[in-house]
C-alpha cells in the first residue's frame, strides 16, 4: 500500500511540475526563464516515464505537447436506458458508455448530442446532468493531465445504429449482464451510478 501511495505522489508531483512549467513557458518574456522552464518539463517527463513505464517519447507525446495555460480537459459520458437496460457501445473489443472530449465551440449539450449520434447513430435528447467527476480518481490509468468526465442522462428520440470508424457495435444491458468495460473510460461503478439517477428523479448531481 505505501509503495502504491508513493507511486501515485510521485505521479502527481510530476504533473504539478508540467503545470508549473507550461504556464511558465506561456507567460515568461525572459529568455533564461524559458530555458528553466522547459528544463523543469523535461524532469518532469522523465519522472513520469521512470513511474509508469513509458517510453520518454511516449510521455513527452502525451505529457508535454500542450501550450497556453493549463486546465482540465472536458470529457462527456451520455446514459441512454430502454426497459431498464443502459447502451453501451464497443470499441476495440471492450465497452463504454458513449461519449468523448468537448470541442472548443461546444457546449456540454451539444458535445452529447454529437458523441452519441456519431458513435451510435441515435439522436437523443440531454435531459440532465448526473455527475462531474476528476478522471483521475476515478478511472485508470491516471492521465498526467486534469480531466473533468461529465455525466449525462438523456433520451432517445430518433435514429439507428451505423457503422463507424470508432465503434463496431451498441447494444442495452442489464447491470447484472455488463460486459467487459473499459474502465479508462467507464467503469462498472460510474454505470452503477448511472442506473441509480436513472430509478431516483430526485437525483442531485455529484461532483468531486
Amino acid at each position: 500500500m505505501e509503495l502504491t501511495n508513493d507511486l501515485d505522489m510521485l505521479i502527481k508531483l510530476a504533473m504539478e511540475l508540467q503545470s508549473i512549467a507550461q504556464n511558465g513557458l506561456t507567460y515568461t518574456k525572459d529568455h533564461y526563464d524559458q530555458e528553466r522552464f522547459e528544463r523543469v518539463r523535461e524532469i518532469s517527463a522523465q519522472i513520469m516515464a521512470m513511474k509508469t513505464g513509458f517510453s520518454i517519447e511516449k510521455v513527452k507525446d502525451l505529457f508535454c505537447n500542450e501550450t497556453g495555460y493549463q486546465t482540465p480537459k472536458i470529457e462527456t459520458r451520455a446514459a441512454m436506458f430502454s426497459e431498464s437496460k443502459i447502451l453501451l457501445v464497443k470499441e476495440q473489443g471492450k465497452w463504454a458508455l458513449p461519449g468523448g472530449w468537448i470541442d472548443y465551440n461546444e457546449t456540454i449539450a451539444t458535445s452529447t448530442r454529437r458523441e452519441v449520434k456519431e458513435e451510435t447513430g441515435l439522436d437523443i435528447e440531454p435531459l440532465r446532468i448526473i455527475a462531474i467527476q476528476d478522471r483521475n480518481k476515478h478511472n485508470w490509468p491516471k492521465f498526467a493531465y486534469g480531466i473533468c468526465k461529465v455525466f449525462i442522462l438523456c433520451s432517445i428520440v430518433g435514429g439507428s445504429f451505423q457503422p463507424n470508424f470508432e465503434t463496431t457495435e451498441s447494444q442495452f444491458f442489464l447491470f447484472d449482464e455488463l460486459p467487459i468495460l473499459d474502465e479508462d473510460k467507464t467503469t462498472y461503478s460510474q454505470i452503477q451510478m448511472c442506473f441509480e439517477a436513472f430509478y431516483n428523479e430526485k437525483w442531485e448531481v455529484i461532483f468531486d
